[in-house]
């Protein structure tokens, strides 16, 4: 197999210049935010551009975590995020799984059920599901939540596990059960292996579809101590008068835990991708 032809000089001068333009374009808001976040809050309707303000200060990061009930926004939607991310993950590997290797009656039927609820904004979904769990008795819960978001993202990533079961050759199970492994075995210690990039994006997916969702929890939830971050951050936001430091720092803080999942899980889509199916 010949070698990929590597790029020329220029080609190489060019392809950087536009990553690192690409870069900057993406990265500038974010210094703004940051920027907004550390101005003294008598220069927050500054026309200034500088990135660091004069008299920076991180009083709003103060006022966030010991004046405010940040911390019990951010638990709140650590608990719900990651337990919606769990569950994400549980059903649509095994349901994945289950419309990719078994034909049984209803499967075409099935699958285009639920892919015909992506058509569907989530506004639409709002007044069911307001109805559903206050019959259920999960209204103003985290349990209701949980339930309202997982149903959110599962047909999403259930046809994503789905498509990706499809390109893991059958021959690989096959092979196994021959030699006595059970199809509970095959699945765990062959098939999931090998998924485990696709299982990598099911996971941040379901996460981030719980951790920004503010439409679904203001409609959910009421009872001020079970707010999630998107529900505090907005108490900061009023028709009168903005708290842009505290908003600011909020957005800052908010982002930083998608950041630190998306580059954890991405270790997980590289290696996943080089894992073989052959034991040395």
């Amino acid at each position: 197999m010949s070698k990929p032809r590597s790029l020329s000089l220029p080609g190489k001068i060019g392809a950087y210049t536009i990553l690192v333009l690409f870069s900057l374009f993406a990265i500038y808001p974010v210094l703004r935010v940051f920027s907004l976040s550390i101005r003294p809050g008598n220069r927050l309707l500054t026309k200034s551009l500088a990135i660091i303000p004069e008299n920076a200060t991180f009083h709003s990061y103060y006022q966030l975590f010991f004046e405010e009930p940040f911390l019990r926004w951010m638990l709140n939607s650590l608990l719900v995020s990651t337990i919606v991310a769990i569950i994400g993950v549980g059903l649509a590997t095994t349901a994945g799984y289950a419309f990719s290797r078994y034909r049984f009656p209803g499967k075409n039927s099935a699958m285009l059920a639920i892919i015909t609820t992506q058509m569907f904004p989530v506004s639409m979904l709002l007044l069911p599901l307001f109805i559903m769990l206050i019959k259920l008795h999960l209204y103003d819960s985290y349990l209701g939540l949980i339930i309202a978001y997982s149903a959110t993202a599962l047909p999403f990533t259930i046809w994503q596990m789905k498509g990706y079961y499809d390109t893991i050759p059958y021959s690989l199970e096959e092979a196994a059960m021959i030699d006595g492994a059970s199809p509970v075995y095959t699945f765990y210690k062959i098939v999931l292996p090998l998924a485990l990039p696709a299982i990598a994006i099911t996971a941040l997916f379901s996460f981030m579809t719980a951790w920004s969702e503010y439409l679904v929890a203001v409609v959910l939830i009421q009872d001020t101590a079970l707010f999630t971050l998107p529900l505090g951050l907005k108490n900061y936001q009023a028709s009168m008068e903005s708290s842009w430091g505290l908003y600011s720092a909020g957005a800052i803080i908010v982002s930083l835990p998608v950041v630190i999942l998306f580059m954890f899980l991405s270790r997980w889509l590289i290696s996943g991708l080089t894992l073989g199916s052959v034991k040395g």
